[in-house]
């Protein structure tokens, strides 16, 4: 038995199911302004096309604002100086796994519901500073100030 096409396959399904883990999971669509994403250590400038990770942080600089779009037809819009990380990122219908769980840590959001959230409401979340926003509509605003020093 010839071992090397098993071990080719094999190394090709490990390669492929990374690939799967590092796909983007949205875009920047517009942008006013400055803004940036940074995913592990990689910051980038953010332009329309942009794509977005699990673990990315999205920020704008003062008066922009940005708008991404998910692979779930979820819409976030930003403002001028916010913050916010993506934390969780699950989209595979077809296997009953949804999530979006996002940080937000300052700034303000205008929120439109995807997939996600119409497939499974209580998936979605917004984390702040002094809560957490539970998603049961298809759409809010959240605004988020700097603690006061």
């Amino acid at each position: 038995m010839n071992i090397r096409p098993v071990a080719m396959c094999l190394l090709l399904a490990a390669a492929l199911s990374a690939w799967a883990d590092d796909a983007p999971i949205g875009y920047v669509k517009t942008l006013t302004g400055t803004a940036s994403i940074t995913t592990g250590k990689n910051k980038v400038t953010a332009q329309l096309g942009t794509p977005l990770f699990q673990g990315s942080t999205l920020k704008t600089g003062a008066k922009s604002s940005m708008g991404v779009t998910f692979k779930d037809d979820t819409v976030m819009s930003f403002g001028s100086d916010t913050e916010l990380t993506v934390d969780e990122y699950l989209y595979a219908p077809s296997q009953g796994k949804l999530k979006l769980g996002s940080s937000m840590a300052k700034g303000s959001m205008n929120y439109v519901s995807g997939v996600i959230a119409k497939l499974q409401p209580d998936a979605v979340s917004v984390k702040t500073p002094t809560g957490t926003i539970g998603v049961r509509g298809t759409q809010f605003v959240v605004k988020v100030d700097e603690p006061a020093k």
